[in-house]
């Protein structure tokens, strides 16, 4: 016979951990947060990273500092690419210089294709953009996220 006490302790073990798992899941699943700061910074906003396959995904390219930053083509830099590297999908964008003035965003929305338009597969991808360089440095960001099934 099992003692009560040890059955009371597997089934509040059990209930604890699944509200904890829970708990984690809708934490993972939260993109950073917005923050503006002083001088240059650039931020990438999602409004989840983990993402079912097809389902298309809203990015929001904002200047999060307090000067201009200028981009290489009317797509801010965005470009979504493999964790090796390998560039996925660039929107199609005319290469002239765009600047984004401080709390200026850009909303863009990614379908799930590659750039050839076919369809991506389940996995992770990173989502980028940067700057020119302006004063000797380039302003880059990335976001991981994930597809799945």
């Amino acid at each position: 016979m099992i003692p009560k006490g040890a059955i009371i302790g597997l089934i509040l073990g059990v209930v604890g951990g699944g509200v904890v798992g829970v708990f984690f899941a809708n934490i993972t699943n939260q993109p950073p947060s917005l923050v503006y700061v002083n001088g240059p910074s650039l931020s990438i906003i999602l409004d989840k990273i983990n993402f079912r396959l097809g389902e298309p995904i809203h990015i929001r390219i904002v200047n999060s500092g307090t000067v201009p930053l200028t981009f290489s083509d009317s797509s801010y830099g965005l470009q979504v690419v493999g964790l090796d590297g390998t560039v996925i999908y660039s929107p199609v964008s005319a290469q002239i210089l765009s600047v984004l003035h401080p709390k200026q965003e850009k909303d863009f929305v990614w379908e799930q294709t590659k750039t050839d338009g076919t369809k991506i597969f389940e996995g992770r991808y990173k989502i980028v953009s940067n700057t020119v360089p302006s004063v000797g440095n380039i302003l880059a960001k990335s976001i991981t996220i994930n597809i799945f099934k």
